[in-house]
């Protein structure tokens, strides 16, 4: 039976405070400590400390001496350089799987469909878990490692929470689009699969960058 591939705990804790910041949970100036967001998420301190160092090299956050952290301003332009570097990578990574292929897209197309029949019911940890499965699946399948370790670092997971009003809306929208780039890498067709690719990472990207209009305004 195949499972689902899941990005390593460091990284998903970086994609959990990422999304905390850009969504403003986590404003700017607000202290972070490392063991309090350890206990909140119940695991070991090493994932979290390997997070913040994540964080502080993108400029989310500056490290403090008391193993804490500060929250940075993050503004639109700094939200923007990040997704066009996602877009960039991930629309090749998608490019590189159409033309190499990927075995399990059918298998993932059909756990998307049945996700989609049942979205209104779905819980937000089930659906994050797939969202990273494809997308793994899709930088594995790429075959090249350096493209995968770059991705993992830019990773934030699903934009959703409070960039995302109408949460059930955008997980409709963001299934539909998962399940045409796989249909174009099944297909081997790589420009459909890199421009579907880059219309699902624009559309993350609008989805913050609209929460960050409303927070500032």
């Amino acid at each position: 039976m195949q499972t689902l591939k899941m990005v390593p705990t460091r990284v998903r804790v970086t994609s959990i405070l990422k999304r905390a910041i850009y969504s403003g949970e986590y404003k700017s100036g607000q202290e972070l400590s490392l063991t309090a967001i350890a206990e909140q998420l119940g695991i070991s301190r090493t994932p979290v400390r390997e997070a913040f160092q994540t964080l502080a090299a993108e400029g989310l956050i500056t490290l403090r001496m008391s193993k804490g952290a500060i929250v940075n301003k993050i503004d639109q332009k700094f939200i923007q350089d990040t997704f066009e570097m996602r877009i960039l990578l991930e629309s090749t990574a998608a490019y590189k799987a159409a033309e190499k292929g990927l075995k399990d897209a059918d298998t993932y197309i059909a756990r998307l469909k049945d996700m989609e029949g049942r979205l209104d019911s779905i819980d937000d940890k089930s659906y994050e878990e797939l969202n990273q499965s494809v997308h793994m699946a899709i930088w594995e399948a790429a075959d090249n490692q350096k493209l995968t370790t770059y991705l993992m670092e830019l990773w934030n997971g699903p934009s959703t929470g409070h960039a995302i009003p109408e949460e059930q809306k955008h997980y409709r929208l963001s299934t539909e689009e998962h399940i045409q780039i796989l249909e174009n890498i099944r297909d081997h067709q790589p420009q459909a699969a890199k421009e579907a690719m880059e219309r699902h990472i624009r559309h993350s990207e609008d989805n913050v960058l609209a929460y960050l209009g409303r927070k500032d305004s």
